[in-house]
């Protein structure tokens, strides 16, 4: 059997090899979440290990995606097709309320975060092909920090943010994904075929909190 962070990977790809997938080719501007808007539609559910609670949930002044999580990885997904020659760099906001304390990141034990929105590349049915890109708010690790996931080399992480020195304050980010693929995969990026978003605490056992706002694509 596959460990369930491997599953979690392998799950999402097996789903999105049977769908048919949304173009976007020719946009300078890709929405994946319109969580100010109160809008979840697109969005899919996915649970692994008991359940993270996602409820839409007013958090300073704004709507926002509120996940609540207690030794349960469960995430949403939407699936969508992105050309990162056009729309290269994804934009988020987030927000955490704690950090995980005492987990190694690096280790099986320890593959847990308190906010992570990772884009995955599917490989179609040759799904033991699909990879990921994890850019987490990191407990421990130094913020630009990467290194493989515990369970598979297929999927990196990537530390955007580390510790609780901006925990309970919005932040917002920018990534150029297609830059990182390269970067971190040695070659040029397929299409984006899903965008997810967890908070996972069923490795270290612990509780997190965190908000997710709007996601999209940009050309800059």
């Amino acid at each position: 059997m596959w460990p369930t962070p491997w599953k979690k990977l392998v799950c999402c790809a097996w789903v999105m090899a049977c769908l048919p997938l949304l173009s976007w080719a020719g946009k300078e501007h890709v929405e994946v979440a319109r969580f100010s808007k109160g809008e979840l539609s697109g969005w899919q559910a996915k649970t692994f290990t008991g359940m993270t609670l996602y409820t839409l949930a007013s958090k300073d002044e704004r709507i926002a995606l509120r996940a609540d999580s207690s030794s349960a990885a469960s995430g949403l997904y939407r699936e969508i097709s992105i050309d990162l020659r056009a729309t290269p760099v994804l934009n988020w906001n987030w927000q955490i309320g704690n950090v995980l304390a005492g987990a190694d990141e690096r280790t099986r034990e320890g593959d847990d975060y308190p906010a992570r929105v990772y884009v995955v590349f599917s490989g179609g049915l040759m799904f033991w092909r699909t990879r990921a890109i994890n850019y987490v708010w990191s407990s421990n690790q130094p913020a630009g920090s990467s290194w493989a996931n515990a369970f598979t080399a297929n999927a990196r992480m990537i530390a955007v943010e580390s510790g609780s020195g901006r925990a309970n304050q919005w932040v917002y980010e920018r990534r150029n994904v297609r830059a990182d693929y390269m970067r971190l995969f040695g070659e040029e990026s397929p299409r984006v075929d899903a965008v997810a978003i967890m908070t996972d605490t069923d490795n270290t056992g612990t509780t997190a909190t965190a908000w997710y706002g709007d996601v999209w694509f940009s050309a800059e």
